[in-house]
């Protein structure tokens, strides 16, 4: 793109923000709409200044701030090149896994690996097959939900299986729960960093997202219930425990006090506790604080494996149950017959539950040796939890940071793929599991490590 589109110009002079964030702003839009693509080149400071009728400085801001966000890149002698918001890699051969993607460890050990294998095939041994592949009622059978009630028990005592349903995976939930609950052009409140996957659904839906702020114990209170007076949000999306990407949990005074917000101006919550099953000592869900209120989902991927997409959701009602089946099914018709059996089977039979003892010792290990090896930069963990936060120096362009280390294959993520209020900190996600051992973790962690302390490394450019 040699010149800004003709919009820029007048949207810009009809802006009530400062000029410099409504550049930042307007190549966001251009790259999520495809206006704009990833390497396209932008004008030079001077020309930006010149078309826009705006001075120097401004301008220079103004890139300053896409690059902050992760948009664009600088080059000397070369330009100004369009990245776009989280630049990715291809996929790893043969795995078909991103290095994006936030993957628990791998099972290693060869008895639990057989075990797993066995449990499978006696899923599809021991029921008609013909069964598994016809379609059927979108929920899972009886005896599926009613396994699924036991799992969710522990964090929801009172749940029932009129309130449950089995869906293909998370992700598939969450775009249904925000479809039900929101009409494009409304909009609901997340973190201020979130789970990428709920932007990117947002975006799909036209629903608008709110970044409440956040500290160090995680969403503010007093920030969601001003936006409950101000703003009428359809709903309040969490992600709870080992928030992605912080990793922060929160505390139950939080969730008291998030709960009681939601229940006094009837603010539907959506807890998606994905890394809920990790924790050995959890806190109470927020489904038991506001149960008339809130979704809550779980399922398989960050306890089992993320090939598994089975996902469970509880709704507050078995009306509002039935009302989100049919959302569910309108986008994916059913939660595959057989994946559902294998991981019904795997939990009626135990082996979902020594995977995930055994995928909570391995984090242990792992988050042991990330202290040992950045044990010199600050960073924020769960000690079950397979990603870490990591702060980078100011001195460092984060984008290209987290770009030259996934070229190394180290699964790191820039801060700009999880902000939802356009301001996002000089951090980075880094993913501890995925495929690869122990060795190749410490590895990893080595290869961060001398990456930090040796600034002149050479580090990739996005091409």
């Amino acid at each position: 793109m040699k010149n800004p589109q003709q919009h820029w110009i007048k949207q810009i002079a009809e802006a009530n923000k400062p000029s410099y964030l409504m550049i930042a702003d307007l190549i966001a839009e251009d790259l999520r709409v495809g206006r704009l693509s990833p390497r396209d080149q932008l004008p030079t400071l001077r020309e930006l200044a010149q078309m826009l009728g705006i001075n120097y400085t401004t301008a220079a801001r103004g890139y300053a701030e896409a690059r902050k966000r992760g948009l664009i890149d600088t080059r000397t002698g070369s330009g100004t090149f369009a990245l776009g918001s989280s630049p990715t890699l291809p996929l790893r051969g043969g795995s078909g896994a991103e290095m994006t993607m936030n993957l628990p460890p791998e099972i290693e050990d060869p008895a639990l690996l057989s075990r797993i294998s066995d449990s499978a095939a006696a899923a599809l041994h021991d029921c008609d097959i013909n069964l598994l592949l016809r379609y059927q009622d979108f929920g899972g059978t009886p005896t599926d939900r009613r396994v699924a009630t036991k799992w969710l028990r522990e964090f929801i005592p009172d749940a029932e299986c009129e309130e449950i349903l089995i869906c293909p995976g998370i992700h598939s939930a969450l775009a249904a729960l925000m479809s039900l609950l929101a009409r494009p052009g409304e909009m609901i409140c997340v973190e201020s960093l979130t789970y990428p996957g709920i932007k990117a659904i947002a975006a799909q839906l036209g629903v608008k997202l709110f970044g409440l702020p956040m500290d160090h114990g995680g969403v503010k209170v007093r920030a969601f219930e001003d936006a409950c007076k101000t703003l009428s949000p359809k709903a309040l999306y969490l992600n709870p425990t080992m928030l992605n990407p912080t990793t922060q949990t929160l505390d139950l005074q939080r969730r008291e006090a998030l709960a009681d917000i939601a229940l006094h101006y009837s603010i539907p919550i959506i807890e998606d506790d994905a890394y809920g099953m990790l924790p050995t000592k959890p806190v109470p869900a927020l489904a038991t604080l506001a149960p008339a209120l809130t979704y809550y989902i779980s399922g398989m991927s960050k306890c089992y494996g993320a090939g598994l997409r089975t996902a469970f959701v509880r709704s507050p009602t078995p009306r509002q149950a039935q009302r989100l089946a049919g959302a569910l099914r309108a986008t994916t018709v059913m939660a595959s017959p057989v994946t559902t059996a294998i991981a019904t089977r795997a939990i009626n039979d135990g082996t979902a539950q020594a995977v995930l003892t055994a995928i909570r010792q391995e984090c242990q290990s792992r988050q042991a040796l990330a202290d040992e090896l950045l044990a010199g930069y600050a960073h924020s963990s769960h000690p079950e939890g397979f990603h870490l936060w990591l702060p980078v120096e100011e001195s460092w362009n984060v984008v290209e940071f987290a770009s030259y280390l996934r070229t190394q294959g180290v699964g790191v993520v820039a801060s700009a793929a999880f902000s939802t209020d356009a301001n996002p900190p000089n951090a980075v996600r880094i993913c501890l599991g995925g495929p690869g051992g122990k060795f190749a973790c410490e590895t990893a962690l080595r290869l961060i490590a001398d990456t930090l302390t040796h600034p002149l490394h050479p580090h990739a450019t996005m091409l």
